[in-house]
């Protein structure tokens, strides 16, 4: 829950900035975009165009990592999968000591 509180105060922090840079940069700007004019504040168009930006970059790199997804899915039949690792031998053991669990009792 804490970190939750966290992402919700950078989360507000983040927009309140946006918030500033979009009431300094108010004066008009004149926008074209596939084939419609207008006019907007120039921190919007910025935001805007950062907006598109990010977009531009993220629906390539969402359709690859669905891909790769859907390639890791496949049955193991198919002569395309790659082969995955078996388990172990079973000569193999493991070191690892198992240590009691604590107690934590105040002796007085």
């Amino acid at each position: 829950m804490g970190g939750l509180w966290v992402a919700a105060v950078v989360f507000a922090f983040v927009l309140l900035l946006l918030l500033i840079f979009v009431l300094q940069n108010g004066q008009r700007a004149e926008v074209s975009f596939l084939g419609a004019h207008g006019h907007l504040p120039m921190g919007v168009a910025l935001l805007l165009a950062a907006v598109f930006g990010i977009l531009l970059v993220a629906l390539p790199g969402t359709a690859r990592i669905v891909q790769l997804r859907m390639l890791q899915r496949r049955p193991a039949g198919n002569p395309d999968a790659r082969p995955r690792p078996g388990p172990l031998s079973p000569t193999v053991t493991s070191t690892a000591r198992v240590t009691p669990p604590r107690t934590y009792r105040q002796d007085r």
